[in-house]
């Protein structure tokens, strides 16, 4: 099965853009989510582009604010304090990475909790933690509703995460673990990590790296999430860290690249500003 992350997001956002509708209805007006750009890196451009093309989709209000490449953390934190204080805005996002004058954990600290939709901030990842009341960081969250829609249930069964980074490696393996699964995780320093893959009945891969998962270190019947966005040195085309080719065939299931995990971390910030409009209107 190619679990299709197109589709499903789809599906997502029209249940988001059903409940939005019905936000307007009863509180006069629909969530809003303000988006800043610092700079002008390429990719960055493009992801906030398809963030307000969601947020159409779902009936989201949004606004983009682009910042000078130059700008002090000062001013965009004066901006962000703003923002927290306007009762007209819903959720705060900050597209990283970030200039190097500007720190990053400082940034996320400063957006107030009740509006960060990315789940970010440390009192969100500690909720996630302790098993308080939190938002879920959009790309994990992305990836658990994907395991739900292809029929896996994780519970007992041994999930390998490859990866270890705050946004998806260290979170989604905690997800896993409240499902009920037995976790590992890997890294750069594991010393076999085929012999560790092999394990896996269900393989989230969050490398950075392309194709470094290859058919041989998978076995049969393993559910793969591929979440690498990355350009393949030989062909220059876009691909994920999985080398799809020689995996999906002993796979029972595998995100694609692109269509797989990348999709739904949109639909998931959609629902996470939803969630923060609710959450705040109540």
């Amino acid at each position: 099965m190619i679990i299709d992350g197109k589709q499903i997001a789809a599906a997502l956002k029209a249940d988001v853009a059903s409940r939005t509708a019905e936000c307007q209805a009863k509180y006069g007006r629909t969530p809003h989510l303000v988006v800043i750009r610092v700079g002008e890196d390429p990719a960055s451009v493009v992801y906030v582009r398809n963030k307000a093309k969601a947020c159409d989709e779902a009936g989201i209000r949004n606004t983009t604010t682009v910042l000078e490449e130059s700008c002090s953390e000062e001013r965009l934190l004066g901006l962000i304090a703003k923002l927290n204080a306007d009762p007209d805005v819903d959720g705060i996002l900050v597209q990283l990475p970030l200039p190097r004058q500007i720190s990053e954990a400082n940034v996320i600290a400063a957006i107030s909790r009740e509006k960060d939709v990315d789940g970010f901030h440390p009192l969100n990842v500690a909720g996630l933690w302790q098993k308080t009341p939190h938002l879920a960081p959009c790309t994990p969250k992305g990836i658990m509703k994907l395991l739900e829609a292809a029929g896996v249930d994780p519970k007992g069964k041994r999930a390998v995460v490859i990866g270890r980074s705050n946004i998806v490696g260290l979170p989604v393996g905690k997800m896993l673990l409240d499902a009920n699964a037995t976790v590992t995780f890997c890294h750069t320093r594991t010393r076999d990590l085929a012999a560790a893959t092999r394990e896996a009945e269900i393989l989230v891969v969050a490398a950075g790296r392309p194709k470094i998962i290859t058919g041989d270190m998978v076995s049969e019947g393993v559910v793969i999430i591929d979440v690498g966005m990355d350009r393949d040195p030989e062909t220059g085309k876009l691909c994920g860290d999985v080398d799809f080719a020689s995996c999906a065939p002993k796979a029972a299931a595998i995100t694609p690249v692109p269509g797989g995990v990348g999709p739904m971390t949109i639909a998931c910030l959609m629902e996470n500003t939803l969630e923060c409009f609710l959450q705040r209107v109540k």
